[in-house]
């Protein structure tokens, strides 16, 4: 039986995840100081999205090559890593664009916001597990006006293992003294599938512009649900808690 909804932020209830993509091309055009954001470092980003902030910015700055020109940012930024140069200026960017909260409000996406308020209507127990740091995420959740819908937050801060290690999903279920068979996840991206997936829990996958290639190239959506369309989300999580709920029983 389905006792809890938990819900990706970044992807699924909200687009930050391409203000994010955004935000490192920008960041590889002022540190190579080309006339635009670099395309590629979008790309690189969709190749780890759903990822921590320090897996993801290894991985664009490995991609790229920019391990030689974040070198001389180390000191100027005060950190011992050149990764954590790129995440630090990447971070200022992005800050600098979802400063103003109609631009989240503009990027919601309505569908899952809906799923949201609906679940907790029904009176089902609801939950937030993100690999964003917790004073982003209320930013993000306090735009939306969704802070209220949550029984519990779990954010990157919280766990020692990022997604897809099950740590975070599995917090969440104990936090809310619910089992974790009786969990349906909502995610957007293959690293956060794999997390529900991994702790035990009923997952739909909610393809997006920025992930459906991905989820379909990782073969993760061999073992979920999966969204193509916000029509069809009603429909896909309603069928996937009937074949839950009758597992169980």
């Amino acid at each position: 039986m389905i006792k809890a909804v938990l819900f990706d932020l970044d992807g699924t209830l909200v687009q930050t995840e391409k203000l994010k993509a955004q935000s490192y091309a920008v960041a590889v055009q002022r540190i190579r100081g080309l006339s635009e954001p670099d395309d590629r470092a979008i790309e690189a980003y969709r190749e780890i999205v759903g990822a921590s902030r320090d897996v993801a910015s290894r991985h664009v700055m490995n991609r790229l090559d920019l391990e030689a020109d974040l070198g001389p940012l180390v000191a100027e930024r005060g950190v011992s890593e050149p990764w954590e140069a790129l995440a630090a200026m990447r971070k200022e960017i992005y800050d600098g664009m979802v400063a103003d909260p109609q631009v989240i409000r503009d990027n919601q996406w309505p569908h899952t916001v809906g799923l949201l308020r609906i679940a907790k209507d029904s009176f089902c127990h609801t939950g937030l597990v993100t690999m964003s740091y917790r004073p982003e995420a209320l930013h993000v959740l306090r735009a939306l006006e969704l802070e209220e819908t949550l029984d519990v937050i779990v954010a990157r801060e919280d766990v020692e293992k990022a997604k897809p290690d099950p740590e975070a999903y599995l917090l969440a279920a104990r936090l809310l003294d619910v089992e974790p068979g009786a969990c349906l996840v909502l995610e957007d991206s293959p690293n956060g599938a794999r997390s529900g997936i991994a702790a035990g829990m009923a997952v739909v996958a909610v393809a997006t512009p920025f992930t459906q290639a991905g989820l379909h190239e990782s073969q993760v959506v061999d073992e979920c649900s999966i969204v193509h369309s916000p029509d069809e989300l009603i429909k896909v999580v309603s069928r996937r808690i009937l074949e839950q709920n009758r597992s169980a029983g």
